[in-house]
């Protein structure tokens, strides 16, 4: 049987290939010959859709060859690719039938060689120069002596250990580390969460929030290093609220964050240096400030009396200073002693002059005035009183007729009686009165009359209507001291 790809040929013409058949035709060519190839070339055109896939372009100074990475493989690269950086890619070669043309599918992706990585290098660098990410107006002072110091490093490598020794030697302090890769494919990231948590750290929080920030690297090659070049750390770096020193790699090494850093230290072990200063010299130096202090105080203190002493010297004696004013106190005293005197003959004198204007006529109508006063105040108040008690007594009467209109004895002098049971509390109806109970009937007056309900008003419900008066029936105590019956 033919096979249904190979295409049908009809006597006397060629083969006949529809679109489909070909494109597949070409497909199988091109994957059979070419399954497994190695590219180099300048990346071009770089796109991350949604997706997770890359699409990119190879290219020469003669040729464009279309390459794609699936999302798989993406997150594996050790090469984070961008326009203008020279690699060498390993894939397959492919077709893509709808829009005819190949293209690489790209497995793995290394770069091209150093001289790739440095012209990369120096291109970003320039580009986040020009955006102000390196400028030294923008750098941070150091504390002088951090109480907390954030290390963003490898908590296996030796760089840690190498950090914690020389900050124990120097001016031990409470050190937070946060453990990252310093190099591979997630290194940048990692070290780039590692600034941002430190930063995002409250202060006074159940984590103190570092006062000082050391990134941390040992040496390597460029390519080891290559994770502190990515944009991303850089600009995590200068965006650092914290100050922050760089130490990665050694004296000769290089790295784009060492720019964007507060500091840079050739090596982690002089990052820690810089970090604090040395206790013991501290210690010397308070000591030394001490002794100094001291002595200036001493001097300036013999020096200040010295001076007293010349000053008082040139003073005059105690008791020259008081002898003139001691004698004007004296005269002063005496004076007042005879002052005193004449001013209280002058008053005295004065007095006797406005006695004798005085009469006997005068003093007379003044007492006079002084009685007429009087005998109107008291006038006054006899009539304010009379008119208290007038307006007291009318509110008393109106109180009484008020008194006399509510209460029940104006309605027994209209003719009703009050009807109570044993206990003296009014009955309001016939129901609940048993045959033989003990009733009292208040008239007007306060008359007052026994009685004995009958068997017809136990019985009779009280809802009924009445159909005839009921009679009272008076009869005469017995002789048991019994009393008349009601109904």
């Amino acid at each position: 049987m033919a096979d249904e790809s190979t295409p049908q040929s009809t006597e006397g013409n060629a083969y006949e290939f529809s679109v489909s058949e070909l494109s597949m035709a070409l497909k199988r060519t091109v994957e059979d010959n070419f399954g497994y190839v190695r590219v180099r070339g300048e990346l071009g055109r770089v796109s991350r859709p949604a997706s997770g896939h890359l699409y990119l372009d190879l290219k020469d100074d003669k040729s464009v060859l279309n390459g794609v990475v699936w999302k798989g493989v993406a997150s594996r690269l050790k090469v984070k690719p961008e326009q203008g950086l020279e690699v060498v890619c390993t894939g397959k070669l492919t077709t893509f039938p709808g829009q005819s043309r190949y293209q690489i599918v790209i497995e793995s992706m290394e770069l091209a060689g150093v001289g790739a990585l440095m012209a990369l290098l120096e291109q970003r660098k320039k580009a986040l120069a020009a955006e102000g990410l390196f400028d030294p107006a923008k750098k941070k002072p150091l504390p002088f002596l951090p109480e907390t110091i954030g290390v963003v490093t490898s908590p296996s490598g030796a760089v840690i250990r190498d950090i914690l020794h020389r900050l124990r030697d120097r001016f031990p302090r409470h050190v937070l580390v946060w453990p990252v890769r310093v190099q591979g494919e997630q290194s940048s990231d990692e070290v780039t969460a590692a600034i941002k948590g430190f930063n995002n750290l409250k202060p006074g929080g159940a984590v103190p929030r570092p006062d000082l920030l050391i990134v941390a690297r040992g040496g390597g090659s460029l390519e080891d290093l290559w994770s502190f070049n990515e944009e991303a750390v850089v600009r995590a770096a200068a965006a650092s609220e914290i100050p922050l020193i760089s130490a990665v790699g050694h004296e000769t090494d290089t790295t784009l964050i060492d720019f964007a850093s507060d500091q840079r230290a050739p090596t982690p072990t002089a990052a820690a240096e810089m970090a604090v200063p040395v206790r013991a010299d501290l210690i010397a130096r308070i000591l030394d400030n001490t002794r100094r202090l001291v002595r200036a105080e001493t001097r300036k203190v013999t020096e200040l009396g010295t001076r007293l002493e010349g000053l008082a010297r040139g003073l005059p004696k105690a008791d020259d200073l008081f002898a003139l004013p001691g004698q004007r106190l004296d005269h002063a005293s005496q004076r007042l002693g005879l002052g005193l005197s004449a001013a209280a003959a002058a008053k005295r004198a004065r007095f006797e002059r406005v006695a004798g204007r005085l009469s006997a006529q005068s003093l007379s109508v003044g007492l006079s005035n002084g009685r007429r006063r009087t005998q109107d105040l008291a006038a006054r108040a006899e009539r304010a009183e009379k008119r208290h008690l007038g307006d007291l007594a009318g509110r008393l009467g109106q109180a009484g007729r008020l008194l006399d209109s509510l209460s029940y004895q104006g309605v027994l002098a209209r003719g009703f009686a009050l009807v109570r049971d044993e206990e003296g509390k009014p009955v309001r109806g016939s129901a609940g009165i048993t045959q033989g109970a003990a009733l009292e009937l208040e008239f007007a007056g306060s008359d007052k009359l026994p009685v004995v309900a009958a068997e017809s008003a136990a019985t009779e419900p009280s809802s009924a209507a009445p159909k005839a008066k009921r009679t009272v029936s008076k009869k005469k105590p017995t002789a048991s001291g019994g009393q008349g019956q009601l109904f």
